[in-house]
């Protein structure tokens, strides 16, 4: 795991609140977007905790996201910021970001999301997804035709749930929730399941209002 962060403080504090996880092994801590891109291109991580600000540089993390994607599209991107909207949302999704969480949130929120990407899931704090939501959609040009299980799938991956809880809200099959989730992200031409999400959004095909059950 890489940390990318231009506040040295902060990135050396999270990685040793992290130390202790033993599914979460830090091999390097870097203060800008192009050490970061370097060191995926030389030690591979499968995972990068990356800040979307960046001062003093002319891009940001969500940049460099999509460069390390091209790179190597194995290694996992969490997303941290200060500042998230609409906007922020759509282009980490479209960099390939696999999560996005506030800088400002909780030790254990993050923890959970990391531990969420490893497992495979979809990784958004509700209160980034509820900010996103709360825009007004786009009129879409063309509606993917989705059944009515898929609806509610998409439905909860837009309430933060991961594929495991899911499955058991919805009284399927592990094996059966990942197939509705393959099949919603070849729908909506979706890389990751952020993605599909933003998609559906501003496609309409999600509830203004979704409500974030704990």
């Amino acid at each position: 795991m890489l940390i990318a962060d231009d506040q040295r403080t902060f990135a050396d504090l999270l990685e040793h609140a992290l130390s202790s996880q033993e599914r979460l092994e830090c091999a390097g801590v870097v203060g800008s977007t192009a050490a970061a891109v370097a060191f995926v291109a030389s030690d591979e991580p499968d995972l990068v905790i990356m800040d979307v600000h960046f001062a003093g540089e002319t891009r940001d993390g969500i940049d460099a996201t999509a460069q390390i994607k091209r790179l190597r599209p194995a290694t996992d991107v969490v997303l941290l910021t200060g500042h998230a909207d609409r906007t922020v949302l759509r282009r980490a999704a479209e960099a390939g970001a696999c999560a996005v969480m506030p800088k400002d949130g909780s030790l254990p929120d993050l923890l959970g999301a990391l531990l969420g990407v490893r497992d495979g899931g979809l990784v958004v704090h509700p209160r980034l997804l509820q900010s996103l939501m709360r825009e007004p959609s786009e009129v879409p040009r063309q509606r993917p035709r989705l059944s009515g299980r898929e609806v509610e799938v998409l439905s909860m991956l837009a309430i933060g749930l991961d594929v495991r809880s899911i499955s058991e809200h919805l009284g399927i099959s592990l094996n059966t929730c990942r197939g509705y989730v393959k099949g919603l992200l070849s729908k909506l031409q979706a890389h990751s399941q952020l993605e599909a999400v933003v998609i559906a959004r501003r496609d309409g095909l999600l509830d203004a209002e979704p409500t974030w059950q704990s």
